[in-house]
């Protein structure tokens, strides 16, 4: 299945680096997600954009997940040539996440 399927995520940025938050909608699928979908898992996923390290940040309360990924966006807003300077469009990729 599809993250999208059990979760929505939110992206945001600041300078090169991109945050991605991933939230189950049932909590009964938060350990699942916590299990699939790991820091090395998101790096693989976004290999071809991100150029640094990926954090996961877990927070269970929430049933979320909160990635920081560095070296994202081409150097920063004002020097990416990218046409999603913001990566907006990350969290559309995270959920085309098979697992």
């Amino acid at each position: 299945m599809k993250l999208r399927e059990i979760a929505h995520s939110r992206t945001g940025d600041k300078g090169n680096i991109s945050n991605i938050s991933l939230i189950a909608f049932e909590d009964t699928d938060y350990e699942m997600l916590k299990d699939k979908v790991t820091a090395v898992v998101v790096k693989e996923w976004f290999k071809n954009i991100v150029e640094g390290d990926v954090v996961r940040y877990e927070l269970p309360k929430l049933n979320a997940f909160n990635f920081v990924l560095y070296g994202a966006l081409g150097g920063g807003v004002t020097k990416s040539l990218a046409q999603d300077m913001h990566g907006k469009s990350f969290s559309s990729k995270l959920l085309d996440l098979e697992i």
